[in-house]
Formats: structure tokens, C-alpha cells, sequence
């Protein structure tokens, strides 16, 4: 079959679409698109090549060579089985019929909904576009699952609990250290908050994607978008890994036990970590991070009720009502409420809201999980308490919190925030179902940030001010900045700080700035100055009471920061 240039058949192919087909697809914002194509870990896992008779063909080289862009570029949108999330579903049954050329314009030119121009934007060349669309015409080639029996073989205990430190053998204030991500290294940065040096440098997975900390804080765990869970003793001197296990192949989130109450004293006693694939969660022994039981996340979707074969954990954390943990699974848009007091006679409350459930964090009182449904739109409030669905609240478009922001709002009692990637929008939403029950879980109000393009924002129950980043704005002038309300007068808008500006990099290239995180005094807000794995990043030191420039932290070690995870902050749920 004769293949007709691509750009001759573009205007013809584009032409013929109906907007009735157009109007299928929900618009995604280039903030949303730069977020989700980000690469998967997968893109080099051993896969069987799987031929469709009907496709065209393609040698074993072309098809690997697919395969690992695939991962890189489209699986975030699209899925690892590539059966459809914030894109389309790109199964054979759909794309075959479609034929090559006509693939070939939607990957080469996007699409008015969202679709990147993959090959006019220079991401793709020619033959990486035509070697795209012939590879989504075959079946989806399946990553390997990743059982007890693969996950036991990645275990390691490399200090054996006896051999640790009965004491704190270095001269640290532990609580005000900063763990920070170095992205692209597999590595985190532990940062003494006072002297702002880094203090050691840790081997991890690669892109640490959350650290979290024991109920104790002695204990920092870290967990690589490859699936690693890092187990580092703080006490140690310096502090150094402990214990590691692979819990999957892709993933996101980890926790540790944190109940203390009439049931028993739980803390320290289990981790958990939750897989994007294979979809499932991981319950481990706090000590030594052995693994005991892997749990399916496999199942029905809310909503049409269907059967999705890779409902991805997002967020995990642990309750303080109850010996139990909130696993927050991504494509059924279900909380799954474990409870860990007998592992062998599990129980699991299963509480439905919307899709696609991702991050979020506790309320003021520690009582209610406010996690995002960024494809619904909403804020799914969870009540760990009662154990249920407390509220589902529409919000702005694409909302991405983090953990989001606790603050008390003059007239509405306390709140918490939320940014979007989707829009400009900072929404509150009110969290007081006693004193202020007519707005409760209620959004009333919004503030207007500088764009889109949101991943965190950040406050201090001792500071009076909310920090907004926007790291993945197009606009550099945006996402090199971040914006700062008062929180005692909210009317007047927002200061802008130009931190990579003070950051004083010569050649930083594309610096994104990232991750507001408050020291444990709250007297200070930490920024990432993300820059290229081959550029200088830096992290600069703000004063929270001033507003003003004070300190930048400088190391050639500090390659790739992204999130910094204050100890205190992040035991204590602050923030």
C-alpha cells in the first residue's frame, strides 16, 4: 500500500473529522499533558512482542524501540494496557481500522482536545511518528507481574534491627531535616535544616516520588516511581539505608502504621506501598520491610461499573482513628480503608467517589482525608472516623494538591486548599462540620494564582501566608516564580517572589521552581530550582516573615531537586 506524504494527506485527513468525533474528547490543558507524560519506569521491561495478523508489520528492533517510547511519552495518558485514562484508548479494535496514515496525522499534528503535536513540536521525528502508529495497531504488549515470589527476591535487610543504634549517634536536629528528592539521580539529599548542608547523600530508586516517616520519626521511607522502598535510620551517623524492597515495577506511594489507641499500639509495626502495575498494594514489616501480603487492587469502576484491569494506587495514608490505612486507587475512583489488625483475615471497606483518585491530605483535625479527583473535577472528602464518604465537591479543572494547605479563613473557619493543573484557580474548601456547618466540605471560596500549571501549594499553622508554585506553566516567567496571599487579607491577590531569579544560576536552561516546604519552626519555605540533569539546580531559602531572600543552597550534588519532605512536617501532617 502506497503511503502518501505526511504532510499532503494532513489537511485532507483533518478535514474529514467530524467535530461530533472531536467533541468526544475532553480538552487537556498543556500543564495536564506536561504532568502525565511523564516516562514510566517500564520502557525497558522485558515484554513478549505481540503481533496483530492485521497490523503492519514490524521487526523485533522497531517494536522494542516502540515499546520504550511508548512508556516515555504515552502511557501516562493513555495507560500501560493502553485501554484509555485522561487519553483515549488505543487498542487494536479502535486503531487498526483507523489505518497507518491516518494515526500518523493525530501523533505528527495533535488534536484540538488535547492531543500533543508529537512531531511538529520536535518531540518525534518522522520515523518515530510512523513507527508509533504502526506499534498502537498491535496488541498491546503486557509488563511481567510482579508476585511475592519476585518481590522476596529484591529484599534486603542491610542493617538487621539488633545491629542498629540504641541511641541517636549523630549530633542532628533530625526533626528539622530535609528529605529531598534528587529526581534523575535515584537518590535522596538529607539537608540539615539549620546549617542548610547537605548531611548525606542516599542511594534510592529512581525518582523518588514521596518520603515519608515512621510514627516514631526515627524512620525515613522513600519510594522510586521503579517501585524500591527505601527504609533510611535517621539515628545512624550519618543516616543510611537499613532495609529496601522492590514492591512493584511502577509506583508512587508507601506509609507506615500510625495507630495508637484502645485497639493496640500499632506504630511502627507495617509499611504499605501501592503499585501503579502491577495494581496492587504491598503490607510490610515495619522493621525490616518484609513483605507479608500483596493485595489485587483489580476490579469494578464506580460510576458504569466496569471491570479495569489496572487501577493504579495513588495516594496511601495511615489513619489516626483506627488501626487502619486509606488506599486511594486511581482508575475505580474507590478508597479502600484496610484494616491491618489481622493480616490474614483481612478487612477491607471499599468507599466509592469519582475518578481518577491521585493525591491529596488530612484536614486540620487529622480526621478527614481530602483527596483529588482530578479527572471528575472534585475533592473526595473522606472520613476516616465514621468510614465513609463525608463529601464530593466540585472544584476547578484538574485538581493537584499534594497534600494541599490547612489555614483558618476569617469567615469560614478552617479550610484547605487545593491548586490545578488545569486552571489559575486556588479553591478552599471548608473543613469544619461543628462550628462552621453551613459551609462544611463546601468550596466557598476561590482565589485567582498567576496560571495553571499547579503542583503544590503550602502554609504553616505559625505563618500567615499560602505559597503557590507553578512549575509546569508554559509561560517560564510563571513557572519560575511562585506567589505568595496573605493569609489575614486575601482580597488583595498575591506577591510574586521570582525565586529562580534569586537562585542566581547562570545557565540553568528550562528551571522549573517546585515544592514550597516549610522548615519545622515555620519561620522559612524551601523552594526547588528544578533544572536539567546536566544544568545546576539550587534550592533557595525564603523568609517567611519578610518575604525576602535567605539563603540559596548550592551543590554540585544537588542534581535534579524536586520535593523536599521536612521530618517534623511531614510526622506530624503539617501542613
Amino acid at each position: 500500500m502506497k503511503t502518501l506524504p505526511l504532510a499532503r494527506l494532513a489537511a485532507a485527513v483533518v478535514a474529514a473529522l467530524s467535530l461530533a468525533a472531536l467533541a468526544q474528547d475532553k480538552g487537556v490543558s498543556k500543564p495536564e499533558l506536561n504532568y502525565q507524560a511523564a516516562p514510566l519506569s517500564m520502557g525497558t521491561e522485558p515484554m513478549v512482542q505481540s503481533i496483530n495478523p492485521k497490523a503492519p508489520p514490524m521487526t523485533k528492533a522497531e517494536f522494542d524501540n516502540a515499546q520504550t517510547i511508548y512508556f516515555q511519552r504515552c502511557a501516562g495518558c493513555h495507560g500501560v494496557l493502553r485501554k484509555g485514562a485522561t487519553g483515549k484508548p488505543l487498542t487494536p479494535d479502535l486503531t487498526v481500522a483507523k489505518g497507518t496514515d491516518y494515526l500518523k496525522i493525530f501523533i505528527a499534528y495533535g488534536s484540538p482536545a488535547g492531543m500533543p503535536n508529537w512531531q511538529t513540536s520536535g518531540e518525534m521525528t518522522e520515523k518515530e511518528v510512523d513507527l508509533m502508529a504502526r506499534y498502537i495497531q498491535h496488541d498491546p504488549p503486557q509488563p511481567p507481574e510482579f508476585g511475592m515470589e519476585q518481590i522476596k527476591a529484591t529484599w534486603k535487610v542491610i542493617v538487621p534491627p539488633a545491629q542498629r543504634p540504641t541511641k541517636k549517634m549523630n549530633s542532628y536536629d533530625i526533626s528539622n531535616i530535609f528529605s529531598t528528592t534528587l529526581r534523575d539521580t535515584g537518590e535522596v539529599a538529607l539537608i540539615d535544616g539549620a546549617s542548610k548542608k547537605i548531611i548525606s547523600i542516599v542511594k534510592t530508586g529512581y525518582a523518588v516520588h514521596i518520603s515519608r516517616l515512621s510514627a516514631s520519626g526515627r524512620n525515613l521511607f522513600v519510594i522510586g516511581r521503579d517501585g524500591r522502598v527505601n527504609m533510611i535510620d535517621l539515628w545512624m551517623d550519618p543516616p543510611a539505608n537499613v532495609a529496601e524492597v522492590r514492591i512493584g515495577l511502577e509506583a508512587r506511594s508507601v506509609d507506615t502504621s500510625k495507630y495508637k489507641g484502645k485497639l493496640g499500639d500499632y506504630t511502627d509495626k507495617l509499611a504499605i506501598a501501592g503499585a501503579y502495575w502491577p495494581p496492587q498494594y504491598v503490607l510490610m514489616n515495619g522493621d525490616t520491610l518484609e513483605p507479608i501480603k500483596v493485595v489485587s487492587t483489580r476490579g469494578m469502576t464506580v460510576g458504569k461499573q466496569e471491570y479495569h484491569p489496572e487501577p493504579r494506587v495513588a495516594s496511601i495514608v495511615a489513619s489516626h482513628f483506627k488501626p487502619e490505612f486509606l488506599v486511594n486507587v486511581k482508575e475505580t475512583g474507590k478508597t479502600l480503608m484496610v484494616d491491618y489488625t489481622d493480616l490474614n483475615a483481612l478487612k477491607t471497606t471499599e468507599i466509592g467517589s469519582a475518578q481518577f483518585l491521585h493525591d491529596g491530605g488530612w484536614d486540620s483535625t487529622k480526621r478527614y482525608f481530602m483527596v483529588a479527583a482530578n479527572n471528575s473535577n472534585k475533592i473526595a472528602v473522606i472520613d476516616a472516623k465514621e468510614g465513609k464518604l463525608a463529601a464530593l465537591t466540585e472544584v476547578g479543572k484538574i485538581p493537584h494538591p499534594g497534600r494541599g494547605a490547612n489555614f483558618t479563613h476569617p469567615k469560614f473557619g478552617p479550610v484547605w486548599a487545593t491548586g490545578h493543573l488545569g486552571d489559575e484557580n486556588i479553591s478552599l474548601l471548608a473543613t469544619d462540620p461543628v462550628k462552621h456547618k453551613q459551609y462544611a466540605f463546601k468550596e466557598v471560596a476561590q482565589l485567582k494564582g498567576q496560571g495553571g500549571g499547579s503542583l503544590f501549594l503550602k502554609s504553616h499553622p505559625k505563618s500567615t501566608n499560602l505559597y503557590v508554585d507553578t512549575p509546569l506553566n508554559p509561560d517560564a516567567k510563571i513557572s519560575q516564580s511562585v506567589i505568595v496571599f496573605d493569609i489575614k487579607n486575601l482580597d488583595k491577590g498575591y506577591v510574586v517572589l521570582p525565586i529562580a531569579e534569586w537562585a542566581g544560576i547562570s545557565d540553568g536552561g528550562a528551571m522549573r521552581v517546585v515544592h514550597p516546604e516549610f522548615n519545622k519552626a515555620g519561620d522559612e519555605v524551601w523552594f526547588s530550582v528544578w533544572s536539567a540533569k546536566d544544568k545546576q539546580s539550587a534550592i533557595v531559602v525564603v523568609d517567611d516573615k519578610t518575604l525576602k531572600l535567605k539563603a540559596v543552597i548550592k551543590d554540585p550534588r544537588l542534581i535534579t531537586p524536586t520535593g523536599k519532605f521536612n521530618v517534623y512536617n511531614t510526622q506530624h501532617d503539617v501542613y
